[in-house]
């Protein structure tokens, strides 16, 4: 597995590489249908055994049942280096107005709780209103947090590129996640590079478009009724892009089959999604979810596949540019 930094801004992340694919772990709080405590716990162990080392979770993942997992993980594997990003913002109405000093202490208290530690490896502020990005008081909170010892580093989970670039213009924040595969392009064309300049590292979330990028749907695909594939595909409950990367479903079927025509032999659809994530010039980290064991350790295996880049990057384009730009460049 290879492995980066999270960017130079933080001297505690920037001494502590992490694997080029981490675990996003939505799927073991809420929202992707049922994943038991024992399978939860199989997937991070599973993980770790194939050399991932950083684990994304937030707050409002099953209201604290993803982190609480964590915490426990992390309590039996006291050896294992892991860095663990949590985010926080969500638990209340996500307006300005709420994103203040007192709250930010109560939701990292809370955190800290869940997750075991006494001072968090890396705060995210969870996908907020854009009048956020742009307060000064936000920030001085958060640096606050760092002084004080309750976080080691922050950094901004956004579903705008715009909100991105606006983030990394701030001194202390070390990183961006951001939503970012072979169906959502625009990072490239300014996330990335203004990253790579200011030092801060990027994380790759929706890597697989949940789950279009494995190359295993159908337009007669469905998923149980608490799935957000299910109750979120126009934005019903929070923003749009996050489900399926916003992308139509049937027209996100119709191009993932042709993505998995340009997939090299010996590698699977899935991994080669990851894999040409992880070559884009800027990118620390990638957060693929997993529900089972074999879907861990699959995810994990595209961290040591090399260069993919030369043989997808014009299908990726070309693809993307049918199937995705009109509509979705425009608006994320």
């Amino acid at each position: 597995m290879q492995s980066r930094t999270l960017g130079t801004r933080s001297s505690f992340l920037a001494d502590r590489p992490v694997s080029v694919i981490g675990l996003g772990t939505w799927q073991l709080g809420a929202d992707w249908g049922d994943v038991s405590e024992s399978d939860a716990l199989d997937v991070l162990g599973a993980s770790v055994e194939s050399g991932v080392t950083f684990f994304d979770t937030a707050d409002v993942y099953g209201d604290g049942r993803s982190e609480q997992i964590i915490g426990r993980f992390r309590a039996s594997n006291p050896d294992v280096p892991l860095t663990v990003a949590t985010k926080m913002g969500r638990r209340l109405d996500q307006v300005p107005s709420n994103y203040v000093r007192d709250n930010f202490v109560a939701w990292t208290d809370r955190s800290r709780r869940n997750l075991g530690v006494d001072t968090l490896d890396l705060v995210q502020l969870h996908c907020p209103p854009t009048p956020v990005f742009e307060s000064d008081a936000v920030y001085d909170a958060l640096d606050e947090l760092v002084e004080n010892g309750a976080i080691r580093a922050y950094g901004v989970s956004v579903e705008e590129t715009a909100q991105a670039l606006t983030a990394i213009a701030r001194p202390n924040l070390s990183t961006v996640q951001i939503i970012f595969n072979a169906f959502r392009l625009k990072p490239l064309d300014e996330v990335l590079p203004a990253a790579r300049r200011a030092g801060v590292g990027i994380i790759a979330r929706v890597p697989l478009a949940s789950g279009l990028l494995s190359g295993k749907y159908t337009t007669e695909t469905t998923f149980a009724e608490n799935d957000h594939r299910t109750y979120n595909r126009h934005g019903e409950a929070f923003d749009q892009g996050e489900t399926f990367s916003g992308v139509d479903f049937e027209q996100g079927v119709a191009a993932a089959q042709e993505f998995a025509a340009a997939v090299p032999d010996g590698v699977t659809v899935p991994q080669a999604a990851l894999a040409w994530i992880v070559e884009q010039p800027g990118v620390s980290t990638v957060i693929p979810g997993a529900r089972n064991v074999a879907q861990a350790t699959a995810n994990a295996a595209a961290g040591s596949v090399g260069d993919l880049a030369d043989g997808l990057d014009s299908e990726v384009v070309r693809i993307y540019d049918q199937y995705f730009r009109e509509a979705v460049h425009p608006r994320w």
